[in-house]
């Protein structure tokens, strides 16, 4: 057992897939041209006032309920101040005393087993600008096209401890936010930022001590390295007989590490106050209602029903939920077959080795789940050997086409003439005498050799358990 335990609590910033700022009419477009998508309001220009998207509300609730959390039938908005360069009118619109939402949980698969995340509290704000510091030589300037656009920040309890953990409650996370669609949760569009939170305490001791804040990360992988190196950071400040300060640390991806940006804020230090051009946010129970209604079988209960309902592994139906259009599209295949194991191997094999060759997830795959069924239907009786229909897959892609159609303009059917087999394999042990001679004296392995050799010499369509037998009977005689 290690002296000190890391404690690790997460700040998440999901942008909502309105397409819309939360406060205006402006378009929320990733990478359109510098300050082409502003308008007075988020510009923050004297006498402009906020008008709060309805969407982003709805969207915002079901974050809250795909999270398990408490939906509040009132919330308030507050005013966060502070000066930045890309915060124009110098305060942010956000939620403090009364949030949206409270008192939710994760469930993920730590390195210790099933693990639960606390949701401490799930709030609505505006997102601020964006300072660039490579477009014009010696200076900075300010983007505002993101000032604006609708957010949920999503609080975690101190509940983690090894930043592994942190990297797999992360993914889990992101996972349930795109199953129930309420954004694209790009981190390297911005649309998904986290910062970590960052203490260490002496193994056993349940109190927190001085935390300090990881920003500007931009994946999971990056979280779970810099967190790695803060927890050795702060052990070895401990250490030496120094405090640990309250600060914020900014993540530099290309070098590995982490450097001081500020001191760390507290509550006071924003000055927040109610809101006064927003009237507090009231919801009811029928909204909050339609939302529950409307979130789909959320990834680890759709898992859990694959291993139950299905028989499939739990390895097999945690990579078949990696995202909804992937599991609706085994689902598809596995229904249409009713071979859910086949499904299963198929989609998460050739299927989506050739998704991940041309770049595409399974929502704009250019097969559909039904000639997938076709192909392994053919499979099954037979009509064509596992090697020609991976050829046949390939070819559907390629040229459009169905499996049947495909088989039958390239003849493409196995070959069961006992006639023909028969050439074939004496054709095969001909030209390896040396190979029979050791089969003989014992090398019973071999036998897969001579079968891979006629299958090639049959261009992949002799019937593969009739080459075993007839070579078994053959090489007995």
């Amino acid at each position: 057992m290690t002296a000190w335990q890391p404690v690790v609590g997460i700040e998440l910033h999901a942008q909502l897939g309105t397409g819309r700022k939360l406060f205006c009419a402006d378009r929320a477009v990733f990478g359109a041209a510098p300050n082409t998508h502003v308008c007075p309001v988020c510009l923050g220009l004297p006498g402009a006032l906020p008008t709060l998207d309805a969407d982003a509300v709805r969207l915002a609730i079901r974050t809250a309920l795909a999270l398990e959390c408490t939906v509040h039938d009132r919330s308030v908005w507050a005013r966060k101040n502070y000066f930045y360069p890309d915060l124009p009118k110098g305060y942010q619109i956000t939620q403090f005393e009364e949030p949206l939402a409270t008192s939710g949980s994760v469930e993920f698969d730590s390195s210790d087993g099933p693990a639960v995340v606390r949701i401490h509290r799930i709030h609505m704000e505006e997102d601020a600008g964006k300072s660039v510091h490579d477009r014009i030589a010696g200076a900075s300037a300010v983007d505002l096209n993101r000032a604006g656009i609708p957010l949920v920040e999503i609080v975690t309890e101190p509940d983690l401890h090894e930043p592994a953990d942190v990297r797999a409650f992360l993914q889990t996370l992101k996972r349930i936010l795109e199953y129930a669609d309420v954004g694209d949760c790009s981190m390297e569009e911005g649309s998904l930022r986290v910062d970590a939170n960052v203490s260490i305490r002496r193994t056993g001791d349940t109190g927190l001590n001085t935390k300090t804040e990881i920003k500007n990360v931009n994946s999971f992988a990056g979280v779970e390295r810099a967190i790695q190196l803060e927890i050795a950071r702060q052990i070895e400040v401990v250490e030496s007989g120094a405090a640990v300060r309250s600060e914020t640390l900014l993540w530099d991806d290309h070098r590995g590490v982490l450097r001081f940006m500020r001191a760390k804020e507290d509550s006071h230090d924003y000055r927040y106050f109610p809101e006064p051009d927003l009237r507090p946010l009231r919801l009811s129970a029928d909204l909050i209602a339609s939302e529950r209604d409307a979130l789909p079988e959320l990834p680890r209960a759709r898992a859990t029903r694959f291993r139950k309902a299905l028989g499939l592994s739990a390895y097999a139906a945690d990579v078949l939920t990696q995202t909804a259009d992937g599991a609706d599209y085994f689902e598809a295949v596995a229904n249409g077959c009713n071979d859910a194991q086949s499904a299963a191997n198929w989609v998460m094999g050739p299927v989506q080795a050739l998704m991940k060759e041309h770049g595409s997830a399974a929502g704009d795959f250019g097969i559909c789940p039904d000639r997938i069924v076709e192909l392994l239907e053919l499979l099954d009786a037979a009509t064509i050997s596992d090697a020609i229909a991976k050829k046949v897959l390939r070819w559907m892609l390629e040229e459009s086409k169905a499996a049947g159609t495909i088989v039958s303009e390239r003849g493409l059917e196995q070959v069961r003439d006992t006639a023909l087999l028969v050439d074939w394999i004496e054709e095969v042990l001909a030209a390896h005498p040396g190979e029979v001679e050791r089969y003989l004296d014992g090398e019973a392995k071999l036998v897969g050799f001579f079968v891979g050799r006629v299958m090639g010499r049959s261009g992949g369509r002799a019937d593969p358990r009739q080459v075993n037998a007839l070579l078994r009977d053959r090489l007995r005689a």
